[in-house]
């Protein structure tokens, strides 16, 4: 699962490298574009959204249970926060505890425009590529503006939206809260490691705050705000990867005919 998971990262990356050089934020905006470390920052829990089902909920109805993975994006995202949630969904089945169970998901669009509808057909596909724990355990969410602005300031989270390509510039990564709604710990990215997000959840779950986190890592995994695209030391990284990738499918594919082709002993 995680090899498939990087080799289509690697192809996603590919294909969108180019795709927001186009953008109209100014360079002063796009250096914004990042996660402030909030550390023991309280999420107000008198938030109003709409779950899945359009249903008003408080932000803290989810508080005092279990521990929560917080994710910002939208639905809509052509890229980024499907890496996000996928990359978050492969390290989720690498733990022993299960969502629903142990913590919560939450994700929170930031596009005050998309609807119920949305969130309720990206649960439906985060729920059947889960395929464990308790669907009680997932929250997608939408709100209004002020909600939205509310909780991305609380958790550090600066993003911008683009008129001229019409989609939003924002950081990646999971933001883990206590069960009462203060931000633990930040893991940075589209790719996880199962042993420091286990050890978050655990961190969090005690009611324990971390330690602020090195940034490089985000950058790695998309687009460099600044410049609209990814950077040359990472596109090479990525091209050579995904040449390697390709040799070494070819050998195999080369390997099987032969064996195929040769008489039986």
């Amino acid at each position: 699962m995680k090899i498939f998971f990087t080799i289509i990262s690697l192809f996603s990356i590919l294909i969108h490298a180019n795709a927001a050089t186009n953008n109209s934020l100014t360079d002063a905006q796009l250096l914004q574009i990042k996660f402030d470390q909030k550390l023991n920052s309280q999420v107000s829990p008198n938030l109003i959204f709409r779950d899945s089902t359009g249903k008003q909920i408080q932000f803290g109805d989810y508080f005092g249970k279990r521990p929560i993975v917080l994710v910002l994006g939208y639905y809509g995202c052509p890229m980024l926060c499907t890496l996000v949630l996928n990359g978050a969904i492969s390290t989720f089945q690498d733990l022993k505890w299960s969502i629903g169970e142990n913590f919560d998901v939450i994700f929170v669009s930031i596009d005050p425009n998309e609807t119920p509808k949305l969130a309720a057909d990206k649960l439906k596909t985060y729920l059947r590529s889960y395929g464990r724990g308790k669907p009680g355990g997932w929250h997608f969410l939408t709100g209004d503006k002020n909600a939205i602005q509310k909780i991305a300031d609380e958790v550090g989270y600066h993003f911008a939206y683009d008129p001229r390509i019409k989609e939003f510039a924002h950081p990646s990564g999971l933001i883990i809260l206590t069960p009462d709604g203060k931000v633990s710990r930040y893991l940075f990215g589209v790719s996880y490691s199962a042993a420091e997000l286990n050890s978050a959840l655990r961190d969090a779950s005690a009611e324990k705050t971390g330690s602020p986190v090195e940034q490089f890592i985000l950058l790695c995994f998309h687009y460099s705000p600044l410049t609209g695209k990814y950077g040359n030391l990472i596109m090479i990284a990525v091209r050579v990867s995904g040449i390697a990738m390709m040799v070494a499918l070819g050998a195999i594919i080369f390997k099987q005919a032969r064996q195929k082709s040769e008489p039986p002993k």
